[in-house]
């Protein structure tokens, strides 16, 4: 009778022992990349992007027309006169550059800051999806190879990303 007792408690210790752990993955780059919110994202971002390229041509054109009026000008000036132009265009051409800089860097930090924000949220999510649904683990394949292999009933992608995209849709 105490060895039955003694196997019944070996065999519950080594079944408790052995819970199956519930685990998925998702592939990162089709989790973030086709996350609707991110293309709306990258929309209107292409939409400043085209606006100042616009702003960066017409700069550039107006000034090229200004160049040439002065070049004309240039011929019948002396040379004090003609420094003074020149030191007046180099000045005019350093100020739309750092304007057209300072643009190109705006939209380069609200493009970075936007992508870090969205890659937070995705995070969150994911962590929230795990929880709520008994997984012990989700891991993130990506080109590195951090899943080298996952079968198809543990691909999590498509799920989480259609849950990600009902939740952006009802958070509009």
């Amino acid at each position: 009778m105490k060895k039955l007792v003694l196997i019944v408690i070996v065999v519950l210790s080594v079944a408790s022992c052995q819970q199956s752990q519930k685990i998925g993955f998702v592939d990162n780059s089709v989790l973030i990349n086709d996350y609707q919110e991110k293309k709306e994202i990258e929309a209107k971002l292409k939409s400043k992007i085209q606006a100042y390229e616009k702003r960066r041509d017409s700069l550039g054109q107006a000034f090229q027309l200004d160049v040439k009026a002065a070049e004309v000008k240039a011929r019948s000036m002396s040379q004090a006169n003609l420094q003074k132009l020149q030191q007046e265009f180099q000045q005019k051409e350093q100020i739309i550059s750092q304007q057209l800089q300072f643009e190109q860097q705006q939209i380069a930090q609200e493009s970075q800051s936007k992508n870090d924000s969205l890659i937070k949220k995705v995070r969150d999510f994911v962590k929230n999806y795990g929880k709520t649904n008994g997984y012990n683990f989700i891991l993130g394949s990506n080109e590195a190879g951090s899943v080298m292999y996952g079968t198809d009933e543990v691909d999590l992608t498509q799920t989480i990303l259609d849950a990600l995209n009902e939740a952006y849709k009802n958070k509009k």
